[in-house]
């Protein structure tokens, strides 16, 4: 009996999860589903842009998220390239990326713009940037003109026609959903949301092995 009760609360609450994230009203489902980097795990993709406030804004919402992240999740940082100015932070962060110094820029970056309202209008402001934080200058321009960074930034360019995003933040689910904070209401109701996706997508994972 009390299998059957409990069967019965999961379905419930699957049930009101998917209610409270319904298709075109909270999230989208992405024409043509992207290929993740790891199957085995459900991946959530955020694309964001280092100009951007909200994505600014979102990013204590997103720590607090990582800190209980599920083990069969696994979340990815994309700077969106929606504009010829978004390319050099597309560069920037493939370069930290690279150079293993992401904890060092990262946020660190996002506040110089947005708290701090200096800008880093150039390469050498990025390069100096980077200085500040420990990274040689060789190291940077070496990494920075890299063949790698510009093949992930030239990728990053690809992200508007992959997952159909018209701005930042976005959210993506498994290669197949998008969310954002005008969908979902709010950057805390986008994590949400996403929550409700990863669940609907462990569910079919499991029906899938089941099969």
């Amino acid at each position: 009996m009390k299998k059957i009760f409990g069967l019965l609360a999961l379905v419930l609450v699957t049930q009101f999860g998917q209610a409270a994230a319904e298709d075109g009203v909270k999230y989208q489902t992405i024409a043509n589903p992207q290929p993740t980097a790891s199957p085995d795990q459900i991946e959530v993709l955020e694309l964001f842009w280092y100009g951007c406030p909200h994505c600014y804004q979102i990013e204590p919402e997103i720590a607090a998220w990582l800190k209980t992240k599920p083990e069969d999740v696994t979340f990815v940082r994309m700077p969106a390239v929606l504009g010829p100015t978004w390319e050099l932070g597309a560069r920037a962060f493939y370069t930290a990326e690279l150079l293993d110094v992401t904890d060092k820029i990262h946020t660190p970056l996002f506040e110089r713009l947005h708290k701090d309202k200096k800008p880093l209008r150039s390469a050498d402001d990025i390069k100096a940037f980077f200085v500040e934080r420990g990274v040689s200058a060789e190291e940077f321009d070496k990494t920075f003109n890299s063949f790698a960074v510009i093949t992930k930034t030239n990728r990053a360019k690809q992200a508007r026609d992959m997952y159909g995003i018209t701005g930042v933040p976005t959210l993506v689910v498994n290669g197949k959903y998008r969310t954002t904070a005008k969908l979902a209401g709010g950057n805390k109701q986008m994590l949400e949301v996403v929550d409700v996706l990863v669940e609907q997508e462990r569910n079919a994972g499991k029906a899938a092995a089941a099969q």
